[in-house]
C-alpha cells in the first residue's frame, strides 16, 4: 500500500524499556533503571533515529507506538523529544495514529498535558484488572482508584482515543470476578478494549509458581466462559470484535495493530525492537550494553536479518491476516504473490470449511465463530511444512 505522493506507508515502533518493577506474568524486555541509564539510552535512541534520514522519505509514517516497560516512567522531556526526533527524520502524516502505552502509577495532569501537546494521540492504559486482589497477584505497582484518576486526567487533557488493556484467566480469578472487570471498565466507555487470556512464559515469576504448583490457575472450562462471554459482553456495550482479542467501538480500531496484522511495513525503534521492510525481517540488539555502541550515521547494525521466502510471506499473510474477524482478501493475495489463493492453500481451506471453521466469498476468506475459539490449531495448518 501507498500514502500521499506514492510512498510506501510505515508504521514505527519505539521501544522504552523500563519500568518500575518486573510484573510477575512479565517475559518482555524490560527491567528498572537508574537516571544515568535512562538518559544514556535515549541519547542511543536519538542517534538512530537520524541513521534512518537518508531513506526516511522513502516512507510516509501512518502510525507511531511508544511500548515496553513503561514508556510513561521517564521525565516526559525524553519522549517529547524523541517525537520531535522521529518528526524531523520522518514524514508522519499528519492524521498518523501516535500511541503511548502508561502504567496508571507513573502519570499525572502535567505529565498528560504535555504528552496530548507534543501530539501523542492514543493512550494505552494497562489495568489489567479491577479487582485489588487480582492487580496485587499479578504484581502491578497501581491500584484501580490510581488507574480511574489517571484515566480521567488523560481524558480532560484532550486524549479522546484511548485503550484499556485488560487479562483473563488469571490466578483465584472467576467469572464473576471477569464480569466485574470487563462491567466496570465498559462503563468509562473508553474507544478501544484488549482483552487477552493470561500466558504462563518461562522465566517469569508465574512461571516458576506454577513449577512449584504454588499457582490456582481457573480450570478449563471456566477459562473458556471468560473468553467466549467476554465477546457477548462487549458486543452488547457497542464494542465490535475485530481481532481475536481486540474490540473497538466503530471506526476506533488501532491502525498500528492492523499494520501488522495485514503484513504492511514496520520499523522497530530501541532496544530489541523487531522491524519487517522489503521482505526482510530483522530486529535490534537485546543487549543494552551492545545497543549503546550504535554510532550515528554508520550503516545501522541489526541481529538475526531474516529475508523471508516466497512461502514466507504467504505464511505470515495468512497467520496474522485470519486473526482479523473481516479475515483476508483473495484479491490482495493475488496481487502480491502472483499466485490464486485457492492454487497455494484450496485443500486446507476446504478442509476447514468443512469442519465449519472457515468461511468464504468471492473475494474474502475468514474464521467462523467455532474456528476462532481453536484458531491456533486451524492457522498452523497454513504454515508449510
Amino acid at each position: 500500500m501507498e500514502g500521499k505522493n506514492h510512498k510506501k506507508l510505515l508504521g514505527l515502533y519505539v521501544h522504552i524499556p523500563f519500568c518500575l518493577k518486573k510484573c510477575n506474568y512479565c517475559d518482555f524486555l524490560s527491567a528498572p533503571a537508574k537516571k544515568e541509564e535512562i538518559a544514556q539510552y535515549f541519547l542511543t535512541l536519538k542517534k538512530e533515529i537520524l541513521s534512518c534520514k537518508a531513506w526516511a522519505s522513502l516512507y510516509s509514517v501512518q502510525s507511531i507506538f511508544f511500548g515496553g516497560g513503561t514508556p510513561t516512567l521517564p521525565d516526559e522531556e525524553w519522549l517529547i523529544q524523541i517525537l520531535e526526533e522521529i518528526k524531523a527524520s520522518f514524514l508522519v502524516e499528519e492524521k498518523a495514529e501516535i500511541t503511548l502505552e502508561c502504567n496508571p502509577e507513573t502519570v499525572n495532569q502535567e505529565k498528560l498535558r504535555r504528552y496530548r501537546k507534543a501530539g501523542f494521540n492514543r493512550i494505552s492504559f494497562g489495568l489489567q484488572s479491577v479487582e485489588e486482589k487480582e492487580l496485587k497477584e499479578l504484581g502491578r505497582v497501581h491500584t484501580y482508584q490510581r488507574f480511574l484518576e489517571s484515566f480521567t486526567a488523560a481524558r480532560e487533557e484532550g486524549f479522546l482515543n484511548c485503550n484499556i488493556d485488560l487479562m483473563f484467566g488469571l490466578p483465584k480469578q472467576t467469572l464473576y470476578g471477569w464480569e466485574n472487570t470487563i462491567r466496570t471498565v465498559i462503563a468509562l466507555k473508553p474507544e478501544h478494549i484488549s482483552a487477552y487470556s493470561l500466558i504462563i512464559e518461562e522465566g517469569t515469576a508465574f512461571f516458576e509458581k506454577m513449577e512449584k504448583g504454588q499457582l490456582s490457575l481457573p480450570d478449563e472450562e471456566e477459562e473458556r466462559q471468560m473468553y467466549q462471554k467476554t465477546e457477548q459482553w462487549l458486543k452488547e456495550a457497542g464494542y465490535q470484535r475485530y481481532e481475536i482479542s481486540n474490540y473497538a467501538k466503530p471506526g476506533w480500531e488501532c491502525q498500528h495493530n492492523l499494520i501488522y496484522w495485514s503484513g504492511q511495513e514496520y520499523l522497530g525503534l530501541g532496544l530489541g525492537a523487531s522491524s519487517y521492510m522489503n521482505g526482510v525481517r530483522f530486529r535490534n540488539p537485546s543487549d543494552l550494553e551492545e545497543y549503546q555502541k550504535y554510532k550515528v550515521n554508520l550503516e545501522p547494525y541489526y541481529i538475526e536479518v531474516e529475508r523471508l521466502t516466497l512461502t514466507n510471506q504467504m505464511e505470515e499473510f495468512m497467520f496474522l491476516g485470519l486473526r482479523r474477524m473481516d479475515g483476508i482478501s483473495k484479491r490482495e493475495f493475488k496481487r502480491r504473490f502472483g499466485y490464486f489463493l485457492e492454487s497455494v492453500y484450496g485443500e486446507v481451506i476446504k478442509k476447514w470449511e468443512k469442519e465449519g471453521l472457515l468461511e468464504e466469498t468471492e473475494d474474502r476468506i475468514w474464521l467462523t465463530q467455532k474456528g476462532i475459539d481453536v484458531s491456533n490449531v486451524v492457522l498452523a495448518d497454513f504454515l508449510f511444512e
